[in-house]
Order: C-alpha cells, then sequence, then structure tokens
C-alpha cells in the first residue's frame, strides 16, 4: 500500500489540504506567504500535487507542471526557517482535523515527508526562483522516505 492510498487517496488528501490551509491562513506567521493571493484553485493542487508525490497518480505533473514550476513559486523569498517550522506545525496539527493522525505510521510517514519537502525542495533556492533548474520532478516519498529514481 502506498502512502497516498493510507492517506485515503485523492480524497483524503483533499482535506488535508483543505485542513493546511484553513490552519496556515490562521497562522500569523505562516500566512504572510499568502499575503500576495493565491489561486482559488489552490487546495485541490496541493492535494493533486501531494498524491502524486505519496504515489499517486501523476495527475499534477500532466495537468499543471513539474517541479520547477512548484519550486519556482516557493523561491526567491529568503531563508524563512520559523514560518517553514510553523507551517509543519500547521501540518502536523491539520493531520488530527483531517482524520489521518489515529495511524502513528502513517502520522509519521505524512510528517517526515512535509518536514523534508518544506525544509529542503521549497526551500532550496532562498535567493532567486531564477536559479531553480528547469526539468525538475516531482520527489517520490514511501514509507521509508525519499524513492531514487
Amino acid at each position: 500500500m502506498t502512502l497516498y492510498e493510507a492517506a485515503g487517496g485523492d480524497a483524503g488528501l483533499l482535506r488535508l489540504a483543505e485542513a493546511w490551509h484553513r490552519r496556515v491562513m490562521a497562522d500569523e506567521v505562516v500566512s504572510h506567504a499568502f499575503g500576495h493571493g493565491f489561486r482559488p484553485d489552490h487546495t485541490p493542487r496541493l492535494a493533486a500535487y501531494w498524491a502524486e508525490a505519496l504515489g499517486g497518480p501523476a495527475a499534477y505533473s500532466q495537468t499543471y507542471g513539474d517541479e520547477s514550476l512548484v519550486v519556482r513559486l516557493h523561491s526567491g523569498n529568503g531563508v524563512h526557517e520559523e514560518m517553514d517550522q510553523r507551517a509543519i506545525a500547521c501540518f502536523d496539527a491539520a493531520l488530527g482535523d483531517a482524520g489521518l493522525a489515529d495511524d502513528e505510521r502513517v502520522r509519521a510517514a505524512l510528517h517526515d515527508y512535509f518536514a523534508w519537502a518544506t525544509m529542503t525542495s521549497m526551500a532550496g533556492y532562498p535567493h532567486s526562483p531564477d536559479d531553480v533548474p528547469e526539468g525538475l520532478q516531482i520527489p517520490r516519498w514511501g514509507w521509508d522516505g525519499l524513492q531514487s529514481g
């Protein structure tokens, strides 16, 4: 079973994306990242991205774009460790909101994925979105962490 399946597939990840978005918008530090606004379809796009990263269908990359696009959206904002830590705390709380915290193995794997993505992939280009290389693929995450090629 993939993490995507264990998280409830598309429906479970949409619940999680909605719960996370509510939490970050209520956080005085993390909500700053959305000060420029956000797309009305932000949560379904986020859920599709997580689905693909966690072993589900490649709907995000087939519909919206590749990892380079996603990383560029999160780049050029400087180093923001406090905001990252608070975003992770919002994610952990959202796991409970979405009914995904009861199974410790699922909760821990999803936490590890989100913390890694936040602190590594999304924080990798603090100076400029122009630094992000073309053609990055969405990293795949499994029960044991980052999956190779």
